[in-house]
């Protein structure tokens, strides 16, 4: 097994971004956007095997930058077609695909989602005294689309959500019965808890108010109608040779990631259709969905959503709650599917309040700049593990690059 130490390769970043050293890729990227093009060669020549970015702004010009590898031996150079394990970057698809629903009338943000799911009727929730009681309000869709439903984080509640194993499901159906066994930590709508279980009740519900699979809902209502041809739970045999490797530190360096989707390539990330983490996509096809977004639910000639709809999604629905029931920061909403900020400069980023976007666990990231008109993604396929010499992140400056680069114009 090759392993690439990362002591040298981090010190090279710092002197890439200085300037002292010449990114080695050959720039993709010309004009106003070659600054992102040396970025994601400077993550390169840090330790990242490989990165694509995109962007695409209002006047319907699209820039993407490809630099490094799709392998960690280094054989194979990164394509912009290259196909990226995305994780929780299907949530926003996910909350999307429910949305649809509640404008076609199927679903209401408001309505308890026991009267469709009804194993979740009795849930009780796990108060500090130790002692079961029943919640103060039912869970919502409202609910599962903010992650303020109540599930678990951490803590005694946590512990008997684990010992029902709702990740060891077969399907999402199952997943919600095991899911159903354990006790909430909060009541509905007083706590944020970012957690994947509120995406997968959400995924059950679209399943069972469509009367469709969760994967064919997507299919039919986004995937196919955008174009999103490279997007789904698993990646066909004839093209997974497109897949990126998914990589993870240790000790000081990398080596392929532990997990059966590493090992082989294209399979499905879990038994079930996870709407919170089991995509893969490609920049291209994210690329026609956040653009959608961007333009109030609508691309090309076709309406996937109402501007009203897409609004509240970029809207911050935590206003009610204090700062310290966030898990973010005070500085940091969640819309519907959505992260909304409010206060860039106090998070170290550039930009004015109102961007929204998400991130996946293996390093992927969008977007989206409603005062610029502009998405921009960047996608790399690294989990960080190793505590003592993690690669550099990436986040933040690349945000900031593309915010000084729209300042620009």
């Amino acid at each position: 097994m090759k392993r690439v130490s990362r002591g040298v390769l981090c010190g090279l970043w710092l002197g890439l971004v200085a300037g002292l050293v010449p990114a080695t890729a050959a720039a993709r990227c010309e004009g106003r956007w070659q600054p992102l093009q040396v970025f994601v060669d400077d993550a390169a020549a840090a330790g990242y095997p490989g990165a694509v970015a995109v962007v695409g702004t209002g006047d319907g010009a699209t820039t993407t930058c490809v630099s490094g590898h799709a392998d960690l031996r280094r054989r194979h150079p990164m394509r912009a077609d290259a196909i990226f394990r995305i994780y929780s970057m299907s949530k926003p698809l996910a909350s999307v695909a429910a949305l649809t629903l509640v404008e076609d009338g199927r679903l209401s943000l408001d309505a308890p989602v026991a009267a469709l799911l009804p194993e979740l009727a009795t849930l009780q929730v796990l108060g500090a005294d130790g002692r079961l009681r029943a919640p103060a309000r039912p869970v919502t869709l409202r609910h599962l689309l903010t992650h303020t439903a109540g599930f678990a984080v951490d803590g005694p509640a946590l512990a008997a959500r684990e010992a029902a194993a709702p990740q060891r499901a077969a399907d999402l159906a199952a997943f919600v019965q095991r899911l159903a066994q354990a006790p909430l930590a909060a009541d509905p709508g007083t706590v944020f808890a970012y957690d994947g279980a509120a995406t997968e009740v959400l995924s059950r519900l679209v399943e069972v108010a469509s009367g469709q699979d969760f994967d064919r809902v997507l299919r039919t209502r986004l995937f196919v109608p955008l174009g999103m041809v490279d997007t789904g739970f698993e990646v066909p045999a004839g093209q997974r040779h497109r897949v990126v490797e998914l990589v993870a530190g240790d000790a000081g360096a990398l080596r392929p990631a532990d997990t059966g989707s590493a090992r082989s390539p294209g399979s499905r990330l879990n038994a079930y259709a996870s709407g919170a983490g089991g995509l893969y996509s490609t920049a291209a096809d994210y690329l026609r969905f956040a653009t959608m977004l961007r333009d109030g639910g609508q691309y090309a000639d076709r309406r996937y959503l109402r501007a009203e709809t897409v609004a509240a999604m970029m809207d911050n629905q935590l206003h009610h709650l204090a700062a310290a029931h966030t898990s973010f920061s005070e500085y940091e909403g969640f819309g519907f599917g959505l992260s909304v900020q409010l206060d860039p400069a106090a998070r170290g980023r550039l930009g004015a309040p109102g961007q929204v976007g998400w991130s996946g666990a293996a390093g992927t990231y969008f977007t989206l700049d409603p005062a610029h008109a502009a998405v921009a993604l960047l996608l790399t396929q690294y989990l960080p593990e190793d505590a003592q010499a993690p690669l550099p992140k990436l986040a933040t400056p690349f945000y900031n690059l593309v915010q000084e680069t729209l300042a620009d114009d």
